[in-house]
């Protein structure tokens, strides 16, 4: 296997962030929100799904950030980045964090609950949908049994969703509004197991090179924030989402000699 160039090399650069690109990467999903209960306000009911689309994946996109300490935030502000990234979508912030730092030092190994549906079948990681994040949740609590201070944010981010599901059910006679963005949340949270996990990392090898894989192109790249550069993100998860692309164009020459496949769309 080609040796891959260390983020030295590849430069320093990469892991820059700037304020306004702090402040977009973190605005992103609030921004959604308020545009859900601006179209919701406007009767667009029909234009919602796309917003809670949108909101999916700046909230991934942000979420990846924060959990690998990517965008400079300090230990108390990526706590309570990590709390409200996950309540725009009635998730669990902390239990990523747990399960996606797992998954970057364990996969494939079987004590990597995340990416466990990349040993399945489709159809089987399709099915797996519904309760993929509960058990997640479970794993972190197990997980984090000596860390009192996390398991305190667990429970916080659980009681916050039940409480939105209550709420959600008693607003029916007076609003659909918080009940139907409920639904899309949570039957939104069901694709996560396909795409991305078993998509990305579909017949994987067994070296670094091989594990995932990188999707290349203009508009998919762009449309989710620059998640598709997979292979990239596992490879250096310290660079930013908003520098992935430029990575990616680095990294060309040693993929190229590597061998590795890369994966075209438009």
């Amino acid at each position: 296997m080609t040796d891959l160039p260390t983020i030295d090399e590849l430069g320093t650069d990469l892991l820059d962030t700037t304020r306004r690109q702090r402040w977009i990467t973190l605005s992103r999903p609030f921004i959604g929100v308020a545009a859900y209960i601006a179209a919701v306000y406007m009767g667009w009911w029909l234009v919602t799904p796309l917003i809670v689309f949108l909101i999916f994946v700046a909230v991934v996109t942000a979420t990846h950030d924060v959990v690998h300490q990517a965008i400079g935030l300090s230990k108390r502000h990526t706590e309570i980045f990590l709390f409200l990234m996950g309540a725009v979508l009635l998730e669990s912030g902390h239990a990523y964090r747990t399960t996606h730092w797992q998954h970057h030092s364990h996969f494939p190994q079987d004590d990597d609950p995340e990416g466990y549906p990349a040993k399945i079948s489709l159809w089987g990681a399709v099915l797996y949908g519904p309760v993929f994040i509960y058990r997640l949740w479970i794993w972190a609590f197990r997980r984090n049994t000596n860390r009192p201070d996390q398991r305190a944010w667990l429970i916080l981010e659980a009681v916050l969703f039940l409480t939105v599901v209550i709420g959600g059910i008693l607003l029916i006679p007076y609003t659909f509004a918080v009940i139907w963005y409920m639904v899309m949340a949570i039957v939104g949270s069901w694709v996560y197991p396909v795409l991305t996990v078993y998509l990305p990392h579909k017949d994987y090898g067994d070296t670094p090179l091989t594990q995932t894989h990188t999707l290349r192109g203009t508009i998919i790249p762009a449309l989710f924030l620059e998640l598709t550069y997979h292979l990239e993100h596992h490879l250096y998860p310290m660079v930013p989402s908003h520098n992935l692309a430029e990575l990616s164009r680095r990294l060309d020459p040693y993929f190229k000699e590597a061998g590795v496949v890369v994966w075209h769309v438009i």
